[in-house]
C-alpha cells in the first residue's frame, strides 16, 4: 500500500470514528436532551437523506472536472460545520438545517473517497483497497460508538456537545490528511476502459451503459433488502414478532460488526480469485438463509432462547454478506467507468444507495412491525432476486471486469528464467521462454 493510499485509508477511518460518536445517539439527543420531541427528531434524520439526495446528482461532474481532492476537503469542512452546529442547536429549525449541512457533507465524501482510491490504485489492487476501507470504517464506527456511549449522559447536554465537537474535529482531520495526499497524474485519472472510444459523456452516456444500469438496479436491491432494514423493519420485526429485547438488538448489531471485522480479510483471498458476479450471487443466497433464520425467530415455535439465537444469526449472516460485497461492488463501479467519468459513476451509485436507504425503512418499518409473515417472505424473495440479477450482470461484463485477477501482473523472480514459460503467466507470446526477460513484469 503506497503512502497516498495509507493517508486516504487513515483519514477515512478517523472520519468514521467521529461519525460513530454521534449516529447512535441522534434521536435521543434531539428528542430528549434538546427536548424538541420525536417529530423534530424524525425531521432531523430525514434531513440527512434529503440533503444527500440533493447534493449527489451534482457532485460527480465536479469530481471529474476538478478532481476528488478539493471536493473531499470541501465536504470535510462542510460536514465539520454541520456537526458543530448540530451540537449547539437548541431549536427545531437550527437542528434540521445543521443536519442537512452535515448530511450533504458526509454524502459527498463517499464518491470523493472512492474516486481517490481509484486514482491511487491499479485495477488489480482495488479489491483489497476497498476491502480495507470497509474494514477500517466499520472498525471506526464501532469504536466511536463504544467510546461515545461511555461519554454521553442524557442529563448533561454538554456531554452530547462534546461528542459533536469530536466528530467535527475528525472531519477536519480527514480534510487535513487528504490535503497532503499527492495524487497521481496521467493514467491514474481514468477509471476503467473507455466505452466505445468516448471519454466523458455525462449522465446520458451512463444511462446507455447497460452493465452500469444493471449494477445500479442490483445495488438498489442490495441496499434496500439489507442495509435499509437494519435499524427499521428488521429491528421492529425482532421486537414485535420474535420478542427480542432492545439490549438483544444491540448484541445483534455487535454480532454484525464482529463478523465484518473478523471475516473481511479471511474472505478477501476467496473474492480476489472469483468472478465478481458469482460472489454477489452468493451474497443473495447467504442473505436468503439470513431471512429464513429471521422467519424461524419470529414465526417458529421454538423457545425464546432459540428465537434469540436465530435472530442474532440473521445479523451475523448479513455481516458475512457485507464482507463479501465490500471488495466486489465498489471496485466494479470503478472498472465500469469510462475515462474521465469515475466521479460521476461513483456519485450516481452513491445516489442509488441513498435512495435505497430512504425507501427501505419507509417500506420495511411498517411491514416488520405488523405484517410479520409477508415481511420475511418479501425480503427472502428480494435476496433470491439479488442472485438472479448478479448472474444477469455477469453476462454484460468483460472477463477483466468480472475477474481482474485474470489480468493481474505477475513478477518473475530474478535468477529463475525457467519460470517465464509457465502457462499460468500472463504475457505476450513472444516473451514466453526468453530467459533474458525473466526479471521483467509479464
Amino acid at each position: 500500500m503506497g503512502a497516498a493510499m495509507r493517508r486516504i485509508q487513515t483519514g477515512s477511518a478517523l472520519s468514521a470514528f467521529g461519525i460513530g460518536f454521534t449516529v447512535p445517539f441522534l434521536y435521543v439527543y434531539v428528542a430528549r436532551v434538546r427536548e424538541l420531541g420525536p417529530t423534530t427528531a424524525g425531521l432531523v434524520l430525514a434531513a440527512f437523506a434529503v440533503a444527500a439526495l440533493i447534493a449527489l446528482p451534482f457532485v460527480g461532474r465536479v469530481i471529474d472536472r476538478r478532481g476528488p481532492l478539493p471536493v473531499l476537503v470541501a465536504a470535510s469542512v462542510t460536514a465539520s460545520v454541520g456537526a458543530l452546529a448540530l451540537g449547539m442547536s437548541s431549536t427545531a429549525a437550527t437542528a434540521v438545517l445543521s443536519a442537512a449541512v452535515l448530511g450533504a457533507g458526509t454524502a459527498v465524501m463517499q464518491p470523493a473517497l472512492a474516486t481517490m482510491i481509484v486514482w491511487c490504485s491499479e485495477p488489480q489492487q482495488r479489491t483489497r483497497a476497498f476491502a480495507t476501507q470497509f474494514f477500517l470504517q466499520n472498525l471506526g464506527l464501532g469504536v466511536g460508538g463504544l467510546i461515545g456511549g461511555q461519554i454521553v449522559d442524557e442529563h448533561r447536554p454538554s456531554s452530547f456537545t462534546t461528542l459533536f465537537l469530536i466528530e467535527a474535529v475528525m472531519f477536519l482531520v480527514l480534510g487535513a490528511i487528504a490535503a497532503g495526499v499527492r495524487m497521481p497524474k496521467g493514467e491514474g485519472l481514468s477509471g476503467g476502459a473507455v466505452q466505445g472510444g468516448q471519454r466523458g459523456g455525462g449522465l446520458r452516456a451512463l444511462l446507455k451503459h447497460r452493465a452500469m444500469v444493471q449494477l445500479m438496479v442490483l445495488g438498489f436491491v442490495l441496499f434496500f433488502a439489507c442495509y435499509g432494514q437494519f435499524e427499521s423493519g428488521l429491528s421492529a420485526y425482532g421486537v414485535e414478532a420474535a420478542g427480542i429485547s432492545p439490549s438483544t438488538l444491540g448484541i445483534a448489531l455487535a454480532a454484525n460488526t464482529a463478523v465484518i471485522v473478523i471475516a473481511q480479510f479471511a474472505v478477501l483471498r476467496f473474492v480476489e480469485y472469483r468472478k465478481r458476479s458469482r460472489v454477489i450471487a452468493s451474497v443473495g443466497l447467504i442473505w436468503a438463509v439470513a431471512w429464513a433464520a429471521a422467519a424461524y425467530a419470529g414465526l417458529g415455535n421454538g423457545s425464546q432462547a432459540m428465537a434469540t439465537a436465530a435472530f442474532i444469526s440473521t445479523y451475523a449472516l448479513f455481516g458475512l454478506g457485507e464482507a463479501l460485497l465490500s471488495p466486489t461492488v465498489a471496485p466494479l463501479v470503478a472498472d465500469l467507468a469510462p475515462g474521465g467519468m469515475v466521479g460521476q459513476y461513483n456519485s450516481v451509485f452513491a445516489l442509488v444507495k441513498q435512495l435505497a436507504l430512504a425507501v427501505g425503512p419507509a417500506v420495511g418499518g411498517p411491514m416488520g412491525a405488523s405484517l410479520h409473515g409477508p415481511y420475511v417472505v418479501t425480503f427472502f424473495l428480494f435476496s433470491l432476486g439479488i442472485t438472479y440479477l448478479a448472474v444477469r450482470l455477469g453476462r454484460e461484463l468483460t472477463p477483466e471486469q468480472n475477474q481482474p485477477s485474470l489480468v493481474a501482473p505477475r513478477v518473475v523472480a530474478l535468477g529463475k528464467p525457467e519460470q517465464a514459460g509457465k502457462p499460468e503467466q500472463v504475457g505476450k507470446p513472444e516473451q514466453v521462454g526468453k530467459p533474458e526477460q525473466a526479471p521483467a513484469t509479464v
